[in-house]
Parts: structure tokens; C-alpha cells; sequence
């Protein structure tokens, strides 16, 4: 039989309220319909027309009335109020509206507040004025450094944010009350600008009787919708602090209301009708009282009293359509017919009197008050049709002997049909095992073999009848227990140890119900259990092109196996012949539980398609492809998207756009129309057809704005009309310098730089920030001057001041500030100088260990190469730390020469392992430490030459000033530990004199010949350079001494007894001559550094440690 017609019925759509969230990937604005012919859609927004398919930035879904609003770029213009409408040949139904809401980012205002000056005793309040937002809102008083405002009886936040003071205490003044609102569901937090609050004390507070502060006035109504909480409050101020009490005029307060905000405020959570009345605040202290009446009242959103129904009716029938709904207040009714207003119709119900068939419609109902809209769709069809059976001709049913069976006979007929049932063989269905039901359905009790044969539904009105045939077959019980059986045999029996079934590499024909039988030689029981094995859908099958429509063809398909996970949707993909062959593009989506779609198609392409379906395992295989498909030429659908202007020079514009893709062009011979006119000054339009995607407007006045729009073309002819765009011509560099620049010095690496801003009419362009030039003229503590590198820091947009980091302490500067646009950098302003002050060294750049004896060590190191401010000194501390867990006590020793540069630690323990820590001093402190380690031990053995056996003493030269050197003497193979004394200090022998001055002539010949060497030219021997600086590496100590020696050992020290001031790090390095060049570094047999060695780029620092070695005093 022919599929019976039907109105439109909506049957899912989006909820009365979208909103845009930003952290949402899309927004579906839903609706879906059913009916025969299947219903096409159509939407309004704000009650005009709009048709998501002339959208590009929009996602439809094909043979529904869904679209999807995606998450990129601006969303404001898909905002409005949406209602979709589902028509076919019969009526319209239409869904309620949808609002979609995209919300802004809630700010403050930027203010500035003059400080608020109130007495002491005296009340006062801070406003907070949130900004508007998406709800909830939260509301926090804070501190800059975000620590909560207190509240108590005296101080308090009231429900609009506001802070309020019942009366001023000293300890309220403070210059950092914050508002802070918070949306968490947009994820956004705001600050409200500072404010400042000075009390100003005073002898004696004077006592005063409470007044209210909120809300204002004696007595004032509250209206609230049906389960919303209510909430009621009273701030009050006052000395003493006023007490809030609360009543309800003639009742008791209800036992679910609350009391919060230190008795301020009163919360009935989700109130009704009971909760209307009279409620009373009062506010009390010793001096009196105040108070303040509530008249509150209940409302409610409409609610159906009675829903229209639909209704199917013969043709001249009285047709009665009944809506009404309850509310507070009452709601108004409206009516529609296939969506479009009746009026006048403002009643509860209306009557179609002798209905007709062109009465056959969708009728809405619509309910609304103040706090909210209801509809309701009711389908009347208006028809006389004979009757419809709609179960299948020559059904067979079977059933067991003594059980029931129901055979169906489902009929639609208008007007309303009877329904008769005969059995062939026997004629009558009549008795107490026969019913048959409204529907058609005839049910037997018990059947009996008799029952055997075939059976007829014979339905009647006054327009017709129909009748179809149905067998039934009755069994034996024999049968079931066959069957049982044979069910029995074909599961497979499986034996596993434990109990424990396990199947591996799971597939599909393991799919089935698996038993357990558990057997005892008297007994036996079973547990079954089905497996269901999920897959990825099946490929869809047979695919057919049909409805060829010239850019629009129906392809439908037969969908594969679902493998026991339901189809979520179809993916139908295209492939062209022309531009991309081969390559397979998406092309729509639709529900899983449609096998066909409409498919819109660009002109003048060679396609096919192929289908795939998803579901929560993932996606299948696809279809075959289908055969060709090629659509004919037509003009473009759309015109370029994203088009920049821009200017790279003072007197053209660049007019640049993305443009359409080749399956796109609809068609032969792609063009672009390109116009554009100045804005607000020219009319007519001058306009260039182009093939290329960019353009150049030529001789324009610099930055002036155009409007500019661009049009496809094709040999079929033109694009859709195009959206205008403004831009701007080129610019040119900004011609004018930031004014008044001035530096605050806010530390010693940190200055604050502030300026005029440049006035836009000189900025020639789209001002892009401003720039901070600053160079290092010189160090205060070197008098001459030198440039240094220039740095160079951006500040976008629009500003007056910005914080310059990273400068060197103690130094003198130059700064300059300029505005840049697109085009580049503006003038610079007049230079401003400034110094920074002193600041801790640097770390020094050598710390060398340059002689280790059994009690004593020598120290030599460079000064910082930026001491940041006159040095003062140098800290150096010292302590034991042997290979054990503990350490010995660490040991200062304060140098207070800056100009020292060795020093040699006494009184060591032999044998021992040392750690030395070395700072350089300002008057601000003490900079990074440096350290090495050491190990004290016997001390290095130096043989002399034989000796004649009759002497009596021997000279021993190259001793190192203010030692103590021990001597051995071996004689005949044994040795002597005895230590000899010097007899007499050897300045005073004469053989030592003559030796001396002999020495010191033959040195000032040598200075002589070697002035008059160079004068002629001559070269200095880099070989004697080399033999007069032996390497200090060279020259280690004796392996066996009891520990290594390691100038790298980095391991932290523990139980230490005193601290460096927390600036001593495991990572510190004593080995600087790594971190601070490569030229070659020597230290001399006195232990003087010799070489260069780099700092930082701004210069080199040649440096030699000089001066005599330093003793503790």
C-alpha cells in the first residue's frame, strides 16, 4: 500500500538559549523534523529570512534542518533570535525560538579615584558597578597582593558588590581596595581600578541610632519567579554596630530560610506560592532602631493547563482546538497556522465548523508571560480515506500448543473504520480464547490444533474497505523440545583449567553465547553468557546516483554490518577528476540512521563518491566509488574571502584576497572585479578586472581609509554581490618624537620611563606601539666614557610609560624613545641621561690556588670586571671539608684593601682537605661566590746537587718570602729528618751582597741592549716568553699525598657550622678562566696572574694581579 501523507512534526530542536562560549569548538543551532514528503527547512533570525546554506563560515547537515555555528572568527553577527520552520505540501511546523547569545568580555571602565577621606566613626561604602556578563557572577574584595578584605557585623558585601562600613575605624585605611568579578563559566576574572581610603581620627567617636544603608526607603516589593531562591537584605550603619533582626508579618520565617552575611542577609532557597507575604528587617543598637518592610511576591512561567492535541477528522466534521495554560501572571494566548499569526485569535480554544480538506494544517499554540514562552504544535489533518491496511499481506505466524498469539491488523482510515476477523476453515473467531482489539490485533488464549489455518482482517467505512490474509501454524510441545536440543548441540563445549575461558585474537565468528557447566557425579548446573565482539561499521553497499538535478544529485546506499555498535554517521567523500585526482575530500556527514542524501554539487567538475560509516569503535572502510558524476558550468557561488589591505609604501595600497579554489570557479575563464572608492569623500566606484588574486592602487594620499569589495566572474556570468571592506592606504613613517620623556630610577638594574604620547594626526599609519633605545655610556667607577651596544625594547599600542630591565648598577646611561607604525620606526626623542646606583660585583672572573704547603696555602685572583660601584674589599672564607659526612667550621677573614689581590692562609692542618670561598665587596654587599679546593700536605721535595762532604754549609736560592721550609740531609744513603736552622739571615752574608749587585749590573746591561734592540726593530722571543712564565698546571703536587687535588669538585657541603650569607652554590665554579676568554692564562712562580681575559662585549679587560702577598694581621 502507498506510505500515508502526514503533516510535519518537530522532533528535536536546540534549547531556548545558545550561548558562545569561547573555550566551545562549535555551537549546533538544531532541528529536525518528520512528516510525508519528508519536510524541507527554513529558518528566521530576528523574524527575517536566513538561509544557513548562503553562509560559507556555516557547517548543514544534509536532508535536516541543522546547522552548526563553528568557533572562529567573530561570532556577533550569527547573533540574533532563530526559529526554524519544517514544511511540506500539507502545513509548517515550527519550533520554539532559540536565542543565540555571544557574550562579550566583561571589563571595568578605566577610572581613577581620589582617595576617599572619612571620619573615624563615620560610614562609608565602595562601589564595585560590575560589569554585565554571563551569569553566575562572583564578586571578591581583595588586596593588589589578593588577600581577602575581612567581614564581619561591621563590614560587609552586599548583594551588588558594593563594600559597605557601618561605621570607619583607623585600621580601614588603606590604599589597595580591590573589586575583583569573577565568570567562571566564560573562565574570565576582571579588576576594578584600586581605590584609596584615608580615615582621619578623631578624640570621640560620637554614638548614633542605626540607619539603613540598603535598600533604601521604608518599604519596597520583591517579584521572583517560582524556585528561585529568595534572598532579602538589610545593611545598616551605626555606633555602636546595629544587630539585624527578621520577621515574616503573621507566620513564623519558613524552616528551610537561612540567615547569612552576619544575620544581613535572608536566603529562602527555592521559594513557592507559601513563601509570598510581608517580611520585616530591623536594624538595632542602644540608640534605637530602623527598619524596612518587604512585600514579596511569587510568579510563575506558563504551564500547560491543557496542550493541544493533533487530531485526524473526516471532511465536514466540527473540529474543536482546546490550549490554555496557568502562570502568574496569566499568560496571553496566541495563535498560528503554519507558523503564520491569526488574528484576534486570542482565546483558549476556536472551532472549525463543516472542516474542509484545505483546513488540513499545523496549528500552534503559543503561551507566554513575562517570565517565559511556551508552544505547542497540534497536526489536524481534514480527509476521507478508505481504509489502510498497513500490515504486510500473508504474514506467517507460529505457536506452540496451549500457548498465546498475537496476529496484527494495523488500519488507518478516516473516517474511523470497523474491524472484523474471520477464521477461514471455521468461519467465526468468537469465544472466550478470541479477542480482538481496537488496532486490529487478534489475540488467541491457549491455540489448540484446531486453530490451524489461515485467518482474515476485513476493515470498513463509509469511503471503502480492505481486508489482507494471515497463516497460522500450530505445534506440538515435541517441537520446542527439538528445537531446544538442537540449540544445545550447537554450542561448542570448551574445558579450561580453573574455570577460566580465554580467547585470543579475538574475531567476529567467536561471537556467540559461551556455557559453563559445572557437573558433580548427582548433579550439574550452568552460566551462560553472550559475547558480543565490536568492529568499526561494515562498508556501505550498492551505491546509486539518483534525482540528477544538473549541481544537485540524491546518492543513496545500502549501510554494511554495524557489528553490535550503532552507526553514528555516514561520511560521504568526492573525488575530482580535473585538479586533484586521486585525492579524497570530505564532503558531508549525516545522521547514522539515514542511507541517502542530497548532495550539493559545484559546476563544471567530474565527481564520484564513496560512503563510510562511523561509530564509537571508529571509523570503517569505504564504498566502492560510485560511477561519474559532471556537473554542468554556472557562475560562481561565492566571491574571495579574507582580504587584507595593506600600504608597503606611502602612496599605494596593496589589495591582497584569498582566492576561490579551482572547484570553485563553477566554470571556464575566472575573473576578479575589483572596486573601490575613498570613504565618506568619492561616490562612484572605480573598478579592474583581474585574473591574479592581488591588486595595486596607485598615487593615493597616504592612510586615508577605502572601501574596497571583490566580485568573481566566470563565462557564465557573476558572482553573488559582494560584502564591502574598509582599509587603509599606505603609510608613511611617523613624523614626529615622543615629548617629555623622563626616567625614574627605580633600582639599580630597573628604570621607569615615561613620555607624551604622539599625536595620531603624526603617526601617518596604524600606530603599532612605541620603542626604548638606552646604551651604556660608561661604568661611574671608570671616568672615561664608551659606548656600549645599543638595546632596544617594543611596547605595543597605545602608552605612556613603560619599566626598562637589565641595566648594569653604577652606571651612566642614554635613552631615547620613538613610535613606529606598519612602515617603521619614527624620530627619535631628545637623548636623556641617567645614572643607576651601586649594586653587589660581579663574580670575580680568576680564583687560583697558586702554592699549597703543609700548613699554609697561597691565594691569588683578578678583581670583577664590573665591581657595579667602588669595591670596598673581599670576603674570604675557608673550612675543612674531609671525604667524611662532616665539616669543619668555616672561617672569615674580611679584607678590607680593595686593591689586594693574593693573600696566603697559615696554620692549615697537614694532610687535610680545604675549601676556600672568595666575594667581592660594595658598600650595597658582597657579590657571588667563588670557590676552589685544596689539600694541604708534606709539602714538595726539591734535591740539591751533590755536596763536598767537607763543607760545612750550603746556599739554597728561589725560597718564597715568609715560608718555613724543612730540610732533610742524606748522608751515605741514610737519611737526616733533623731541621736545620739558618745560621744567620742570608741578606746579611757577604758573599750574598756581592752576589747581588753583581746581579742587579749585569740586569740594568741587559735592560740596556734590549732598549737598543727594540729601537732597532728587533723581536721578542716567544720561546723565552714561554721559559720565563712556566705553566702553574705543570707544577702539581706529589701523588702521595693522601687526597686529589680537583679544581671542578662541586659536591655540596653538609653540617656546615656557618653560612656564606646563602650565596655560596654547589654550582659555582673556582675554575673562571674557562668562563671568561680563551686567550692563554698563565700565573708566574709568585703567583701574578698574566694574559687577558674577556668580560663582558662592551670591552676587554686586560688585568695582571699585582702587589706584594698579604698576611692576616
Amino acid at each position: 500500500c502507498c506510505p500515508v501523507e502526514q503533516l510535519p512534526t518537530i522532533t528535536a530542536q536546540s534549547p531556548s538559549s545558545v550561548i558562545a562560549f569561547p573555550f566551545d569548538e562549535s555551537f549546533p543551532m538544531t532541528c529536525e523534523a518528520k512528516g510525508n514528503p519528508e519536510p524541507e527547512f527554513r529558518w528566521t533570525k530576528n523574524g527575517q529570512e536566513f538561509d544557513p546554506f548562503l553562509e560559507p563560515r556555516l557547517m548543514k547537515e544534509e536532508d535536516s534542518g541543522t546547522f552548526v555555528i563553528p568557533n572562529n572568527g567573530n561570532l556577533t553577527e550569527y547573533q540574533g533570535t532563530y526559529r526554524c520552520y519544517a514544511s511540506n505540501k500539507l502545513g509548517t511546523a515550527i519550533s520554539e525560538e532559540i536565542e543565540f547569545i555571544v557574550p562579550n568580555v566583561p571589563k571595568f571602565p578605566k577610572e581613577k579615584f581620589e582617595p576617599i577621606i572619612v571620619e573615624e566613626g563615620q560610614p562609608f561604602i565602595l562601589e564595585c558597578n560590575p560589569p554585565k556578563g554571563i551569569p553566575p557572577l562572583q564578586i571578591y574584595w581583595m588586596t593588589i597582593g589578593l588577600q581577602h578584605i575581612e567581614q564581619d557585623e561591621r563590614v560587609s558585601m552586599g548583594l551588588n558588590g558594593d563594600l559597605y562600613f557601618s561605621h570607619a575605624e583607623e585600621k580601614d585605611s588603606r590604599r589597595d581596595y580591590c573589586c575583583f568579578a569573577a565568570f567562571p563559566r566564560i573562565r574570565t576574572i576582571v579588576q576594578k581600578t584600586a581605590m584609596s581610603v584615608i580615615v582621619k581620627t578623631t578624640n570621640a567617636i560620637l554614638e548614633r541610632k542605626p540607619r539603613l544603608m540598603t535598600p533604601p526607603g521604608v518599604r519596597s516589593d520583591v517579584q521572583l519567579v517560582k524556585g528561585e531562591d529568595l534572598q532579602l537584605e538589610c545593611i545598616a550603619e551605626g555606633f555602636p554596630t546595629p544587630q539585624i533582626e527578621w520577621k515574616k508579618i503573621g507566620l513564623k520565617l519558613p524552616e528551610k530560610a537561612k540567615l547569612e552575611n552576619h544575620g544581613k542577609l535572608l536566603t529562602i532557597p527555592r521559594a513557592d506560592e507559601e513563601d509570598a507575604g510581608k517580611y520585616t528587617c530591623k536594624a538595632k543598637n542602644l540608640l534605637g532602631e530602623a527598619a524596612h518592610h518587604f512585600t514579596v511576591t511569587v510568579e510563575e512561567p506558563p504551564e500547560w493547563e491543557y496542550e493541544p492535541e493533533s487530531q485526524l477528522t473526516m471532511i465536514g466534521s466540527e473540529v474543536l482546538i482546546k490550549c490554555s495554560a496557568t502562570g502568574t501572571p496569566q499568560p496571553t494566548i496566541t495563535w498560528r497556522v503554519n507558523g503564520i499569526p491569526l488574528e484576534g485569535k486570542s482565546r483558549t480554544s476556536f472551532t472549525l465548523h463543516n472542516a474542509k480538506a484545505s483546513d488540513s494544517a499545523v496549528y500552534q499554540c503559543e503561551a507566554s508571560n513575562r517570565h517565559g514562552t511556551l508552544l505547542a504544535n497540534a497536526n489536524i489533518m481534514i480527509m476521507n480515506l478508505p481504509p489502510m491496511i498497513l500490515t504486510k499481506e500473508g504474514e506467517e505466524y507460529f505457536a506452540v500448543e496451549g500457548k498465546g498469539v498475537i496476529m496484527h491488523c494495523k488500519v488507518f482510515s478516516s473516517p474511523p473504520s470497523t474491524i472484523t476477523c474471520k477464521d477461514d476453515s471455521s468461519g467465526s473467531v468468537e469465544g472466550p480464547r478470541f479477542t480482538v482489539y481496537e488496532n486490529g490485533s487478534l489475540e488467541i488464549y491457549s491455540v489448540e490444533k484446531e486453530d490451524l489455518g489461515q485467518y482474515t482482517c476485513f476493515t470498513k467505512n463509509t469511503e471503502g474497505t480492505s481486508a489482507i490474509d494471515a497463516m497460522l501454524y500450530v505445534k506440538g510441545k515435541q517441537f520446542c523440545l527439538k528445537v531446544c536440543l538442537q540449540w544445545l548441540i550447537v554450542l561448542e563445549m570448551y574445558l579450561v583449567e580453573d574455570g577460566i575461558l580465554q580467547i585470543i585474537n579475538i574475531s567476529h565468528r567467536d561471537q556467540g553465547v559461551y556455557t559453563c557447566v559445572a557437573r558433580t557425579p548427582v548433579d550439574q548446573d550452568t552460566a551462560s553468557a553472550l559475547l558480543m565482539v565490536l568492529d568499526v561499521p561494515d562498508a556501505p553497499e550498492n551505491l546509486v546516483l539518483s534525482e540528477h538535478k544538473g549541481r544537485s544529485v540524491k546518492l543513496k546506499w545500502i549501510p554494511g554490518d554495524e557489528h553490535n555498535s550503532s552507526t553514528t554517521e555516514f561520511i560521504i567523500e568526492y573525488e575530482e577528476s580535473q585538479w586533484e585526482p586521486g585525492n579524497w575530500k570530505e564532503l558531508l556527514r549525516v545522521p547514522g540512521n539515514h542511507a541517502s542524501a542530497t548532495l550539493k554539487l559545484h559546476g563544471h567538475v567530474d565527481y564520484r563518491f564513496r560512503v563510510s560509516g562511523v561509530n564509537a569503535v571508529g571509523r570503517g572502510h569505504p564504498s566502492k566509488p560510485t560511477e561519474r558524476y559532471r556537473t554542468p558550468p554556472a557562475a560562481p557561488d561565492k566571491n574571495p574571502e579574507n582580504i587584507k589591505i595593506e600600504g608597503h609604501l606611502p602612496h599605494e595600497m596593496d589589495i591582497n584576497w584569498e582566492p576561490l579554489l579551482p572547484i570553485e570557479h563553477n566554470g571556464p575563464g575566472l575573473e576578479y572585479k575589483v572596486s573601490y572608492r575613498r570613504q565618506d569623500v568619492e561616490e562612484d566606484w572605480q573598478e579592474h578586472m583581474v585574473k591574479r588574486h592581488s591588486f595595486v592602487v596607485k598615487d593615493t594620499p597616504t592612510f586615508v581609509p577605502y572601501e574596497i569589495k571583490i566580485q568573481a566572474k566566470n563565462h557564465q556570468g557573476w558572482g553573488p554581490e559582494p560584502k564591502i571592506v574598509t582599509g587603509y592606504s599606505g603609510e608613511d613613517f611617523p613624523s614626529a618624537a615622543p615629548d617629555d620623556v623622563a626616567v625614574e630610577v627605580m633600582n639599580s638594574s630597573v628604570v621607569k620611563v615615561s613620555w607624551t604620547r604622539v599625536h595620531k594626526d603624526k603617526l601617518h599609519g596604524h600606530l603599532g606601539g612605541y620603542r626604548v633605545n638606552w646604551w651604556r655610556l660608561r661604568s661611574l667607577a671608570d671616568s672615561k666614557k664608551s659606548h656600549g651596544d645599543k638595546h632596544t625594547l617594543t611596547f605595543p599600542g597605545d602608552r605612556s610609560h613603560a619599566m626598562v630591565p637589565g641595566l648594569m648598577p653604577f652606571s651612566e646611561y642614554s635613552l631615547i624613545v620613538m613610535t613606529f607604525n606598519g612602515r617603521g620606526n619614527g624620530p627619535g626623542s631628545h637623548p636623556v641621561n641617567f645614572k643607576t646606583p651601586e649594586g653587589v660585583p660581579e663574580k670575580n672572573p680568576v680564583f687560583r690556588v697558586t702554592d699549597v704547603q703543609k700548613h699554609s696555602v697561597s691565594l691569588a685572583w683578578a678583581p670583577p670586571v664590573e665591581p657595579n660601584g667602588i669595591l670596598t674589599g673581599y670576603l674570604l672564607d675557608y673550612q675543612m671539608i674531609n671525604d667524611t659526612e662532616e665539616v669543619g667550621t668555616l672561617q672569615t677573614v674580611d679584607i678590607s684593601n680593595p686593591d689586594t689581590t693574593k693573600w696566603i692562609l697559615r696554620d692549615l692542618e697537614a694532610m687535610s682537605k680545604y675549601k676556600v670561598y672568595l666575594r667581592s665587596c660594595t658598600t650595597v654587599g658582597c657579590g657571588p661566590v667563588v670557590s676552589e679546593d685544596f689539600c694541604t700536605g708534606e709539602g714538595k721535595w726539591k734535591i740539591s746537587e751533590s755536596l763536598n762532604a767537607s763543607k760545612t754549609f750550603h746556599i739554597i736560592q728561589g725560597l718564597e718570602p715568609g715560608t718555613e721550609p724543612e730540610y732533610t740531609m742524606y748522608t751515605n744513603n741514610e737519611v737526616d729528618y733533623s731541621i736545620f736552622d739558618i745560621h744567620g739571615g742570608i741578606s746579611t752574608q757577604g758573599w750574598f751582597i756581592g752576589l747581588m749587585c753583581a746581579i742587579a749590573l749585569l740586569t740594568l746591561i741587559v735592560l740596556i741592549a734590549c732598549f737598543v734592540n727594540r729601537n732597532k726593530g728587533g723581536k721578542y722571543s716567544v720561546k723565552e716568553k714561554e721559559d720565563l712564565h712556566p705553566d702553574v698546571e705543570s707544577q702539581g703536587m706529589n701523588d702521595d699525598t693522601f687526597c686529589e687535588y680537583s679544581d671542578n669538585d662541586e659536591k655540596p657541603l653538609k653540617g656546615s657550622q656557618h653560612s656564606l650569607s646563602g650565596e655560596i652554590k654547589a654550582g659555582d665554579s673556582g675554575d673562571s678562566l674557562v668562563d671568561y676568554g680563551d686567550e692563554d692564562a698563565q700565573f708566574n712562580e709568585d703567583g701574578s696572574f698574566i694574559g687577558e681575559y674577556a668580560g663582558r662585549k662592551e670591552k676587554r679587560v686586560s688585568a695582571e694581579i699585582k702587589g706584594s702577598v698579604q698576611t692576616p694581621a
